[in-house]
């Protein structure tokens, strides 16, 4: 049974898709729900399944070719394949070879040998020179004519020889990649983007961590890490600051009353940010689970479009990679980025003597667009308070 292999239903915002990897080989047996081939869109890769036992017996579309929604891009017979079956195109396909052969050499045996020596000089396909002698035979003047007819070569270009232990890789961007780059130009060119800075002292929540760590995790399943205190702090101040929390559609300002955040996340085909939705009704737990979830789904490219659609906050933590201060890029059409840091061991002047604390500088990117200077620095030193004293948190305050 021949069963026709489809594009999946792409979002409504996708246009279309880009083949990345087959996996399988045309007569190559495969079981049930083995992977076929993944589909990359602007957002995420699709993965496509054998929908029974079999082979995929033609490709129609190969690696790096674009494809539509529900197009379909190969065809696939059900059941064990025992042997090869050979159609009557492939048959009769040595035969016409032959024949053409032989044509061939009759052609060439037709020729004088002047044009033989021509032909050969110019390095050109006798089949494709009309004749006008006798019979059709072609002459030295037939020949000639098609030289004068034919588009001029260009002169050959001498290879540079590399120097010795240099060499570049030419690697085509992929379809995130492209994306990626086009939606950062976009922020860049588009938004009135403006970044504000802070600092904040990160001793307090790592003397919790410290405290509760074991206990946390038998009571969770989980570490308790940086990412939920940071995303709690975020949502409390999103609160206060519904500018940030606001993004541009036209000429229209939409004030959003939820609190969905991305993560950035980093994966082997580059940077996303998946959604965390509704972070106001979290505890600390539940984000530290969503985010390994995500992660996880990232690293391993499970990511959903559903997964990637939507949030209104954007926060990165370049610190993991041991950034020390940067200016995040808006993720459009949000307003608002917050970029956290390498945590570092620094003198600060506290009650004027020097203690070595553990500090983090903060980074925020707004569009001024939106957020005014008094909101944008509002904004950020409640986070930096929320961080310096936990228990605000606990305690709404």
């Amino acid at each position: 049974m021949s069963i026709e292999i489809k594009v999946p239903v792409l979002p409504e915002s996708v246009a279309d898709a880009t083949i990345a990897t087959w996996h399988v080989k045309p007569g190559e047996q495969v079981t049930r729900d083995q992977n076929l081939v993944d589909i990359e869109t602007d957002k995420v890769v699709l993965e496509v399944v054998a929908p029974e036992d079999g082979s995929i017996s033609e490709l129609l579309f190969q690696e790096g070719d674009t494809v539509l929604g529900e197009q379909v891009i190969a065809n696939f017979v059900a059941g064990v394949v025992s042997g090869q079956e050979v159609t009557k195109a492939e048959a009769s396909a040595p035969v016409a070879a032959a024949t053409t052969a032989t044509a061939a050499e009759e052609s060439n045996d037709a020729l004088s040998p002047s044009v033989r020596r021509v032909i050969a000089e110019h390095n050109l396909d006798a089949s494709k020179i009309k004749g006008s002698g006798v019979g059709g035979r072609v002459t030295k003047d037939d020949v000639d004519a098609f030289l004068k007819s034919a588009p001029a070569k260009a002169a050959p270009v001498a290879p540079v020889a590399p120097l010795e232990g240099r060499s570049e890789k030419r690697v085509p961007m992929s379809r995130l990649r492209k994306t990626i780059a086009k939606r950062l130009l976009e922020a860049k060119n588009s938004t009135a983007m403006l970044t504000t800075f802070n600092e904040v002292n990160m001793k307090p929540i790592m003397d919790i961590r410290k405290q509760y760590q074991e206990i946390f995790e038998k009571r969770h399943g989980i570490r308790l890490g940086f990412m939920s205190f940071y995303i709690k702090a975020v949502t409390e101040a999103l609160k206060r600051f519904p500018e940030v929390n606001a993004s541009m559609d036209g000429d229209d300002i939409v004030y959003h009353n939820y609190f969905d955040i991305s993560i950035a996340v980093s994966t082997p085909r580059g940077l996303v940010t998946p959604v965390l939705r509704d972070t106001d009704t979290m505890n600390l737990a539940e984000i530290e689970k969503s985010v390994r979830e995500l992660a996880i789904k990232g690293r391993d490219g499970k990511l959903s479009v559903a997964d990637m659609t939507g949030g209104n906050f954007t926060v990165t933590n370049g610190g993991v990679f041991g950034s020390l201060m940067s200016t995040p890029i808006l993720n459009l059409p949000q307003s608002a980025i917050l970029g956290m840091h390498a945590i570092k061991d620094r003198p600060m002047a506290v009650n004027g003597q020097v203690e070595i604390l553990p500090m983090m500088y903060l980074a925020l990117s707004y569009d001024h667009r939106i957020v005014d200077g008094r909101e944008s620095v509002g904004f950020l030193v409640a986070i930096k308070d929320f961080l310096e004293d936990p228990t605000r948190l606990l305690l709404d305050l």
